[in-house]
């Protein structure tokens, strides 16, 4: 039934031009999402058995801290300058401007970013033992700069990155097998990963300079700080989960250790595809949305779908895939990825009704109150639930608060859906 109503809904998008033009970005960010989960696998097993439980750990730690880098040079542009370019993308000079605005700021912010973690990993301890493995990691943050996927999704033209993301994905893994040969090797994993973006971020500025002829302007203090300003919003919206979510991993190193880290994220990794999954969904309508808002309940019908029968999967199979991705000192993360499935469900909640309701209906204060205040109370319950139960008190953390963000979220639009009827 589920599958025939999908069905149905494919054959009306194909029907016309906005549709087919859904259908050929989600088909291109599924072969680049695809790409992301295939690679991963084939290297998970090999490298639970090469660097262990406490690699795996140590990795997940610099990643957790590298998130808030990352997420703060993002600032919210992800969501609003692909609007912005979804809605001008007919007049380059505009277009130019908020590329280059977006490309200014986002440099600007990822050297405040390096400055603020060489000043904590010079005056922290634990973070001190881990600076090499923080500056590999962080170099994510100017391949994220460079690889602008956000201008492509406003354009709706994903092919044109997808086939370098393969081939980068593929030196990537490749790189893994030949150099990754003992535990001490873990650090070239990020190392990897970062070379791999940055070389996609090289081709996709190219791609937008000489084939899309977008000019890239020399920097102007005032719209910088303009564009900055105007995303806010989305920024905070975008930045507060942080305090549950990736503090959760960070707060779990100091007091657990890399092996806590490590369950953690072995069992959070098969949750994060299938979120991966949704996302592809959010960021394919998110354009579309923009423009044909009168569209949101068919996205909504779904999003919310395969969220549920994505999650109900996870939660059956969390025994089989964990036995076989990875050795026996990670099986007690079969608990931890059967919880954090159930948060799936709250995700596709946020997505729908938050980034794609919310924001395009210009709502975005709103959102941020309900994901400050949130996030706040996920970032006090993290205390009592990693210290009583360890890697597991921090699964229940993430997934407690998307449950209540998703669902704050959603009963927010619903009101705003019956203020619009209503008038």
């Amino acid at each position: 039934m589920i599958l025939g109503k999908i069905k149905a809904l494919k054959n009306r998008f194909s029907a016309n031009k906005d549709g087919k033009a859904l259908a050929s970005n989600f088909g291109y960010l599924m072969i680049m999402q695809i790409a992301g989960y295939i690679f991963p696998l084939l290297t998970i097993p090999y490298l639970a058995r090469v660097i262990g439980v406490e690699g795996f750990g140590k990795i997940a730690f610099a990643t957790a801290v590298v998130v808030w880098f990352q997420t703060i040079t993002d600032w919210g542009f992800n969501y609003t300058a692909t609007r912005d370019v979804a809605r001008n993308r007919n007049n380059l000079e505009k277009v130019s401007e908020i590329f280059s605005n977006v490309l200014w700021a986002k440099s600007l912010l990822a050297l405040i970013s390096f400055l603020i973690l060489f000043i904590l990993t010079e005056f922290i301890p634990y973070l001190k033992e881990n600076q090499i493995l923080l500056f590999v990691t962080f170099m994510l943050v100017p391949a994220k700069i460079l690889f602008a996927d956000w201008f492509f999704q406003a354009l709706e033209k994903m092919k044109f990155i997808t086939i370098f993301d393969l081939i980068s994905k593929a030196i990537f893994t490749a790189c893994i097998f030949i150099f990754i040969k003992e535990k001490p090797d873990f650090i070239l994993q990020p190392l990897f990963l970062s070379l791999g973006s940055i070389l996609v971020g090289l081709v996709s500025l190219y791609l937008i300079v000489f084939k899309w002829k977008v000019r890239i302007l020399p920097p102007k203090y005032k719209e910088v700080l303009l564009a900055l300003k105007n995303s806010k919003d989305v920024f905070i919206n975008n930045i507060v989960p942080n305090f549950y979510n990736s503090f959760s991993s960070v707060l779990l190193g100091f007091w657990g250790g890399s092996i806590a880290n490590g369950l953690l994220d072995a069992g959070s990794k098969f949750a994060n595809i299938a979120q991966q999954f949704i996302n592809i969904i959010s960021r394919v309508f998110f354009p579309f949305l923009s423009r044909r808002s009168d569209k949101h309940s068919v996205y909504a019908k779904i999003n919310i779908t395969i969220s549920i029968v994505s999650s109900i999967v996870l939660v059956l199979i969390a025994p089989f895939v964990i036995k076989i991705f990875f050795t026996p000192e990670f099986y007690q993360s079969i608990i931890v990825l059967q919880i954090m499935a159930c948060s799936l469900v709250f995700l596709a909640l946020s997505s729908t009704y938050g980034v794609n309701y919310m924001i395009i209906h210009g709502y975005e204060k709103s959102l941020r109150n309900i994901t400050i205040i949130s996030s706040l109370i996920g970032f006090i319950l993290c205390f009592p639930l990693i210290y009583l139960y360890n890697f597991l008190g921090a699964a229940i953390t993430v997934t407690l608060t998307r449950a209540i963000i998703g669902l704050s979220i959603m009963f927010k639009a619903k009101a705003i859906q019956r203020s619009i009827l209503a008038k």
